[in-house]
């Protein structure tokens, strides 16, 4: 994939979900390759799990979380988001990048990113160098694995993630 002008190539990734990893009962949040074998593990807040896990399963609150203030704030000021980017990472954190249409740029951290790409439709994007430092790539006899994971995803909900401190 071309360059989008932060260095190097870029892919784009499709968020397989969220999860909570023990012992340590931390959520993470699951990206892979939409054009590749690697997956991006990203360590995320039970906050930011349970907006992904809504906006994946389509659940819509009875009041807007802030993921969805966010999308209207963004719409309401004739803005769009067309690209998150992840693009960098520095002792196990990560940073992303909202690109609007306008041309604007702004930091933000990429769960709060995701959260608001799957309620705008944004493609997400990574960084070779950051697939490379951090990505896991999962040979065919691992697949299985991934199926596990997949089904997991079928059956957690998003309240699963409120017991989350």
């Amino acid at each position: 994939m071309a360059d989008a002008g932060y260095g190097g190539h870029v892919h784009e990734l499709d968020v397989v979900g969220v999860r909570v990893e023990m012992p340590a009962n931390q959520p993470l949040v699951l990206l892979r390759e939409v054009e590749g074998t690697r997956y991006l593990p990203i360590w995320i807040g039970a906050v930011e799990a349970t907006a992904i896990a809504f906006a994946q399963q389509g659940v819509v609150p009875p009041r807007p979380l802030t993921h969805d203030l966010l999308r209207e704030l963004v719409s309401s000021f004739g803005e769009e988001l067309t690209e998150v980017r992840i693009t960098g990472v520095n002792d196990g954190v990560f940073f992303a990048t909202l690109v609007f249409a306008s041309g604007i740029e702004v930091d933000a951290r990429p769960s709060d990113s995701i959260a608001l790409a799957l309620r705008t439709g944004s493609r997400i994007v990574c960084s070779e160098d950051v697939l490379e430092q951090t990505g896991i790539a999962v040979a065919d006899e691992d697949e299985q694995q991934v199926e596990k994971f997949r089904e997991f995803l079928d059956q957690v909900t998003p309240e699963d993630f409120d017991e989350v401190s």
